[in-house]
């Protein structure tokens, strides 16, 4: 990954680790988009032979450790989100950026819903709606965050 331009990659990923843990109101926090999976997700999407399931699980893995999880929880979900992803990226890619949306909640309820499972079966999580929030604000943000790669895609030229 770390090739020709893959530090911008690496850039695009860091940031987005850096936004999954940077302080909000409590209020809002709970609508938190998912930063790491949907960078992971238009770069797999994108590029899928140099951003696969390994770069997930190590993503996955570091937000375990910034977040203070039990180790491989994220790293597991976001793996097989990913691994969804850049098995069908050729079909995904031609869906309009809404249908892509659609399809990333989907994958988003998805990786929630395993985060949750796991931590049910390793601690006593209760699941609460408000749990499924962010999936709301990723749906929302993933044709602007799509464009944005895109455009950054584009203007170093990263293939």
């Amino acid at each position: 990954m770390l090739g020709h331009n893959g530090i911008m990659i690496l850039f695009t990923l860091l940031l987005a680790l850096m936004a999954s843990i940077m302080p909000m109101p409590l209020s809002i926090d709970t609508f938190r988009p998912d930063w790491v999976l949907v960078v992971l997700m238009y770069w797999s999407l994108a590029l899928p032979n140099r951003v696969n399931v390994i770069t997930a699980w190590v993503m996955g893995f570091l937000l375990d450790v910034l977040l203070g999880s039990i180790l491989g929880i994220h790293a597991a979900s976001m793996a097989l989100a990913v691994f969804i992803i850049a098995d069908n990226h050729q079909k995904i890619r031609n869906f309009s950026v809404w249908q892509q949306a659609l399809i990333i909640g989907v994958l988003a309820a998805l990786y929630h819903l395993l985060v949750f499972w796991f931590q049910r079966f390793l601690t006593d999580a209760i699941f609460l709606p408000s749990y499924l929030y962010p999936v709301l604000t990723t749906v929302i943000l993933w044709p602007w965050i799509f464009l944005l790669l895109r455009k950054v895609r584009r203007h170093f030229k990263i293939s």
